[in-house]
């Protein structure tokens, strides 16, 4: 079991900050700098980009401070005999300064952690076990995207958006509206989202409402009309026509629990 021993969320130092470990801290750490800092590992020694990250390994001398006031961060340590075989099936190197392609799932994750660590309970180790394992997962299938410095670049503002998309399946978008929100044309826009994500925003508004549907259906005694309504469906009709489309049967069957 992988073991946290600490975390911070979005540690301000306005004056500052040095830390120097000149035999390593003796345990993994976790380092997401949200500006510029001077970092050193080893015998790596540079001035790192704001959003980047470093998971400097237990034996490893190294240091960091800021490049630019404030300094802020967020960070963990942890330890576990299977850090080592986990970080080299996942091919995400310790030691190495690597750019937060989003930002946003770092930090959600340590403010994860550090909420969990904070509650408690039975189950408090295996839940950050897993929450550990999953960002670094996610990390490295991030880098494994292999996404083009155009792609990256849009990538976080992309992955918001569609959250969006997903999160509030009864509200009404447009291509235009979704475009404009990013200062793109409506064309660039949807290259880059298909390029992104292999289907088109269209495709994943239609998902975000249907799977929305599915659980009202299921799990609410609310009636088709009204499922339609609360999806962001104007008329039951399309709506109906849609469900039975994507889904295989019509909403009233798919109630039911039936399939014919």
């Amino acid at each position: 079991m992988i073991e946290l021993l600490g975390c911070g969320y979005r540690y301000v130092h306005p004056e500052g900050i040095f830390i120097d470990r000149p035999h390593g801290s003796g345990d993994y750490a976790f380092v997401f700098f949200r500006n510029r800092s001077v970092v050193a590992a080893g015998r790596m020694r540079t001035i790192c980009e704001r959003d980047s990250y470093i998971l400097f390994g237990p034996t490893t001398p190294h240091s960091y401070r800021e490049s630019e006031l404030p300094f802020v961060n967020d960070w963990f340590h942890c330890i576990g005999e299977e850090m080592g075989p986990l970080l080299d099936e996942l091919r995400l190197p310790a030691d190495t300064l690597l750019p937060a392609t989003d930002p946003s799932l770092i930090s959600r994750s340590v403010m994860e952690m550090h909420r969990i660590r904070k509650t408690g309970g039975p189950l408090k180790n295996r839940i950050l076990d897993g929450e550990i394992r999953s960002l670094l997962m996610k990390l490295s299938n991030l880098r494994d995207l292999s996404l083009t410095e155009k792609q990256g670049r849009y990538y976080r503002q992309f992955s918001e958006l569609r959250d969006e998309l997903f999160n509030s399946p009864q509200r009404r978008y447009s291509v235009d509206q979704l475009a404009s929100r990013l200062g793109l044309s409506a064309s660039y826009f949807q290259h880059l989202y298909k390029e992104l994500f292999g289907c088109s925003v269209v495709a994943d508004i239609i998902a975000g409402r249907l799977e929305y549907a599915k659980y009202l259906l299921q799990h609410s005694a609310s009636s088709v009309s009204q499922v339609a309504a609360l999806c962001g469906y104007e008329h039951d009709t399309h709506f109906m026509r849609q469900f039975k489309k994507f889904v295989g049967v019509t909403p009233g069957q798919y109630k039911a629990g039936t399939t014919s």
